[in-house]
């Protein structure tokens, strides 16, 4: 008998290399190549063409385009991250910490899709003992909801066949293998070809498929990083476990907007979407304190009010810079353009800045609400009530326009908000009701803004 060969598999691409280096040869990542066994090729062709005609030249004249309808999962916040709801032949991806409510939003969506859609749920973590009693906790009226406690990938596959469901989750990934290889579940190989031969069977019956996915300590999922090429949409759950809110974001979506924002709070019956998520982002103050600005956001189409905390104290030894929510490099550079175009001066003070809420915020456009939370920490005065601000900063000290303002300042007037101080190219044509718009060009100009009010 032939002795197994030992190759070293890259977790990240899923490239092989016969001896182990620190360094994956083909994606070029460090320290990502672990050792597994040699896979052999099995006999035959497992993938054939979706269709007839799949490989015959087309002209894109020619192709009819068919607009699939979207079918609502019965959670808003949830349609909102998807575009709308899910596509026959859509295949996600979600993915997030342990315990934070994955397989819970999924049981409370196949509940609610139950009496208009054929549905299935594929469970290789728990049994269906344990998920007939987060049912049962949860209130869901699913006792007809057809439930699969496996984990191989050839026995699911009939399975599928033969109900042909509309709607499939799989929690999770991780846990299926494929008899074809001999490699454990959760390795690279078995989680690239058990995705694969789901994929190709959720397109080929227009099923939408939900694939639940594990994520490393980074935060990142685990697996091989084709696994997120593979998919139409991927969706990470954000939040932390011990609070009562979580954040589901759109990382990739081919069938709608990216960077969509879903925000739920974790109740005894569930996952519940929060209609108004700005109150979740701002605290509450009994009166203007200083240090504490509101930011405007946009997170996909959905404007987002949040509050910039900034603390700005004396310096035992070495000032520290540290930021939670928004870039850590952000804020070195804007500092840096205070001291030079604002005469502010913070290279002696410790400066901690805090997106309330722990929502996490990539947007260039948060630089001026950092910018004044700074200023209004150190001089101990706190900035105007009811003032919102958004624009981004440059390095020459000019306010550089943000995405989509006129949103973003009907939503602050919605929740009665009554001062902004934006960009002047965002400044309204026609006037907001109950809003005073102050539109500035340069950093300088801002603080002498303030300073009249």
């Amino acid at each position: 008998m032939a002795k197994a060969k030992t190759v070293y598999i890259c977790s990240e691409c899923g490239g092989q290399s016969p001896k182990w280096q620190g360094q994956c040869p083909a994606c070029g990542q460090w320290n990502t190549l672990v050792e597994g066994m040699a896979e052999a090729a099995p006999a035959g062709s497992r993938f054939a063409a979706l269709a007839a005609g799949a490989g015959k030249l087309q002209k894109l004249s020619e192709i009819d385009p068919r607009e699939s309808p979207r079918q609502s999962t019965g959670i808003d916040e949830l349609d909102r991250v998807l575009g709308g709801g899910l596509v026959p032949g859509m295949v996600v991806l979600i993915g997030g910490d342990p315990g934070i409510g994955k397989s819970t939003l999924l049981l409370q969506a196949l509940a609610s899709l139950g009496p208009k859609q054929k549905v299935l749920y594929v469970s290789g973590e728990e049994s269906a003992e344990q998920i007939a009693l987060r049912a049962h906790r949860l209130q869901l009226e699913a006792g007809d909801m057809p439930l699969l406690p496996e984990i191989s990938l050839e026995k699911i596959l009939p399975t599928l066949r033969e109900t042909k469901p509309d709607v499939v989750v799989i929690d999770s990934i991780q846990t299926m293998y494929s008899e074809v290889l001999q490699s454990a579940p959760g390795s690279v190989a078995q989680v690239r070809e058990c995705a694969a031969q789901l994929t190709r069977h959720a397109k080929a019956c227009g099923m939408a498929m939900v694939l639940v996915g594990h994520v490393t300590k980074d935060g990142a999922l685990a697996g091989p990083r084709v696994l997120e090429h593979i998919v139409d949409t991927v969706l990470y759950f954000e939040g932390d476990t011990h609070s009562s809110f979580r954040l589901v974001r759109a990382i990739k979506n081919r069938f709608g907007a990216v960077n969509e924002l879903g925000v739920f709070a974790m109740t005894d019956k569930g996952l519940r979407g929060v209609s108004n998520p700005s109150a979740l982002f701002l605290s509450q103050h009994a009166q203007p304190v200083p240090g504490s600005c509101v930011l405007v956001t946009q997170e996909g189409t959905r404007p987002l009010l949040v509050e910039i905390q900034a603390l700005v104290d004396s310096a035992f030894g070495n000032p520290r810079r540290l930021s939670v929510g928004l870039e850590q490099n952000r804020l070195a550079m804007l500092l840096a353009v205070l001291h030079r175009h604002a005469g502010i001066q913070c290279a002696d003070q410790d400066v901690f800045i805090n997106a309330v809420g722990g929502v996490k915020i990539a947007e260039p456009a948060a630089d001026l609400a950092v910018s004044l939370a700074i200023v209004s920490s150190l001089t101990g005065r706190a900035l105007p009530p009811r003032l919102i601000v958004f624009g981004e900063v440059g390095l020459a000290g000019e306010i550089r326009p943000a995405p989509r303002g006129q949103e973003r300042l009907k939503e602050a007037a919605k929740l009665g908000f009554e001062l902004a101080l934006i960009p002047a190219a965002n400044a309204p044509r026609q006037a907001i009701a109950g809003m005073r718009v102050i539109a500035v060009e340069r950093i300088e100009e801002a603080f002498s803004a303030l300073r009249e009010l």
